[in-house]
């Protein structure tokens, strides 16, 4: 085996950084390919052969938890520092403005888990010609191995629009890099932050790579879920992990919150094809804080915003937007032809600018979860002498003792959660899984949970902000 190749393995794989993007698998003499492992989630396997080959890339300079690698700064500074034009934050990275919205035009965001704006800025790519196709998650048009969600390239806003919508769920990216190869032709690529900055890494050393991929659609993460995620609810719901068929996680509820909503599930019962639906807050494992069937690479990720994307869409978990059930985007913007693409058409947008400060609340717990806590959990893997991914965060020790217990709690649950839901398709009861969880869960909640009087306290400021808001 190629020695970097190997490297990588030990380096990444082995100790359980990879994110499954699949960029090392397209590398040529790689003899890398991509599955599933006994957790559900995608990473790299070698193929069988003997032969050593040659490698024209280095694959540990591509990925995108390697210590080879750039980091998200030092590409968004050859990307967007604009003749020093670009604005930069810690937390979101260089941008050019910021803004809450939403489509007003078509049906963009009543299909879309908020605002419709990614799905729009993509067909606003395809209908001024900017590129001729977008790279983003669909659902698979077969059942090859069961699996319900694979990249793909649409070339028309019809397509694109049947990829609306978050998808929770493992992708990796090694075919349809492979499809952009092997076609010519202009694409933008939608994605999560890691696989964002893996594509541009890419793009630094490969020509046609750089050539091709056009632009980058950020997707603001809190963390990549196994396929388990999946399985699960659709178990909760009377569908056997196996007849699980398709799955909406963003089904909006009217007269709801944009934040409390729902699930739909279609699969096999006793021989029958039915539909069904939950609100996401009633069942067991959709607990984001908890973490369940969490990528463990997510813990040692430290871009919340997707800061070498172009542009950047996520929820507005704000006060002021979350009320409205159809869902309102926060949107950083950080290339100017994406930003005029918006501003001429504010006619067909709710728009309104905002602050850094906003934009960090709008992701507050996410930001802090992956600043203040892997600050942590690297000073955890230093005292442990245990090897960990060189971040830009640095180690550090100096946080609360409750706020040390959560972040180890945290780990504890998400890790937990494999080993309980493997427990429960043993027997195929999905009661197993939750006699496991359930004093682990606990334990956490009144751990992690406000005082009383915090609570209240909450309850206030929120209510006076509203009143507020409402009178302005």
């Amino acid at each position: 085996m190629n020695e970097n190749i190997k490297e990588l393995m030990n380096s990444v794989v082995q100790n359980d950084y990879c994110i499954g993007c699949g960029i090392c698998a397209t590398l040529k003499g790689s003899q890398l390919t991509m599955g599933l492992d006994e957790d559900g989630k995608f990473r790299p396997f070698e193929e069988n052969s003997t032969q050593n080959s040659k490698m024209d890339i280095n694959p540990l300079t591509v990925c995108p938890f390697s210590n080879y690698s750039k980091n998200e700064d030092e590409i968004g500074k050859i990307a967007f520092n604009l003749e020093n034009k670009a604005n930069f934050n810690e937390y979101t990275g260089y941008y050019l403005k910021n803004y809450a919205s939403y489509v007003k035009e078509g049906e963009f965001r009543k299909k879309g888990s908020s605002g419709g704006m990614g799905s729009w800025i993509a067909s606003q790519l395809l209908r001024l010609n900017l590129v001729d196709g977008i790279l983003h998650v669909k659902a698979k048009n077969d059942s090859d191995n069961n699996m319900l969600f694979e990249y793909q390239i649409s070339y028309s806003e019809a397509d694109l629009s049947k990829g609306a919508k978050s998808k929770y769920y493992p992708v990796e990216m090694s075919k349809v890099i492979n499809l952009v190869k092997e076609n010519e032709g202009r694409y933008a690529l939608i994605g999560i932050p890691c696989f964002i900055k893996s594509v541009r890494l890419l793009a630094e050393h490969d020509e046609i790579i750089r050539d091709r991929i056009k632009f980058f659609i950020g997707l603001v993460c809190g963390h990549l879920k196994s396929e388990m995620f999946a399985k699960s609810m659709g178990w909760q719901m009377g569908i056997e992990p196996a007849n699980l068929k398709s799955i909406d996680f963003r089904k909006k509820l009217v007269g709801k919150a944009a934040n409390n909503y729902g699930v739909e599930v279609t699969g096999d019962v006793k021989g029958k094809r039915v539909v069904l639906s939950s609100p996401t807050k009633s069942l067991y494992t959709t607990n984001w804080g908890h973490g369940l069937f969490k990528y463990n690479a997510c813990e040692y990720c430290d871009d919340v915003v997707g800061e070498t994307a172009d542009v950047t869409v996520g929820d507005a978990w704000l006060p002021k937007y979350t009320n409205d059930s159809m869902g309102t985007n926060v949107v950083i913007v950080r290339n100017p032809i994406i930003q005029n693409i918006i501003e001429d058409n504010r006619d067909q947008l709710f728009l309104e600018e905002i602050t850094t400060q906003e934009v960090y609340q709008s992701q507050a717990s996410g930001f802090k979860h992956r600043r203040e806590g892997l600050s942590y959990r690297l000073y955890l893997k230093d005292v442990n002498g245990e090897s960990r991914p060189n971040k830009r965060v640095q180690p550090s020790n100096d946080i609360s003792e409750k706020r040390k217990r959560v972040y180890e709690k945290r780990i504890q649950l998400y890790k937990q959660s494999f080993d309980a839901y493997k427990e429960a398709v043993k027997v195929n009861d999905f009661n197993v899984f939750v006699t496991y969880m359930n004093p682990i869960i606990k334990n956490y909640d009144k751990m992690a949970g406000p005082s009383t009087v915090r609570k209240i306290l909450r309850k206030v400021k929120r209510g006076v902000y509203l009143v507020l808001n409402k009178a302005n």
